[in-house]
């Protein structure tokens, strides 16, 4: 059962190889993302994540571990902060903020942190629903 103050936290990473799959996943191949060359010339000097790749690793914690399996993901607030880069170590951080456990629903502060430098990249608030563990 989620209780107001819950946290969990993982630490994770993405390569170049999954900014590549994305790209042809999702079908957004903007160069920022793929060519270094490119992004050199803009203000990033490098290649970026593309944001809903960096904020995805949140789907995958919500979906398996917390609260896990059966949870439906209703929405996500959500605001990129700083730009992410591959082979950067970044650990999410959620916390449980709002219960309704007559609609079994919860809302859950869901932030991305820079390991190294400790800067947020991605902050916002999920909101879920799961039937059993609410």
């Amino acid at each position: 059962m989620l209780q107001i103050g819950d946290t969990y936290s993982e630490v994770f990473s993405y390569s170049q190889k999954d900014v590549i799959v994305f790209s042809e996943l999702s079908g957004d191949k903007n160069p920022i993302h793929l060519d270094a060359d490119y992004a050199a010339t803009t203000m990033f000097k490098k290649p970026i994540i593309h944001g809903i790749l960096g904020a995805s690793v949140l789907s995958k914690i919500l979906g398996m571990y917390f609260p896990g399996e059966g949870s439906i993901y209703l929405k996500q607030d959500i605001d990129f902060k700083r730009p992410m880069y591959v082979d950067t170590t970044y650990e999410a951080l959620l916390k449980v903020i709002d219960i309704n456990k007559d609609k079994h629903t919860a809302i859950i502060e869901t932030k991305i942190v820079d390991k190294e430098s400790g800067k947020v990249n991605v902050l916002g608030n999920a909101h879920i629903m799961h039937k059993e563990k609410i």
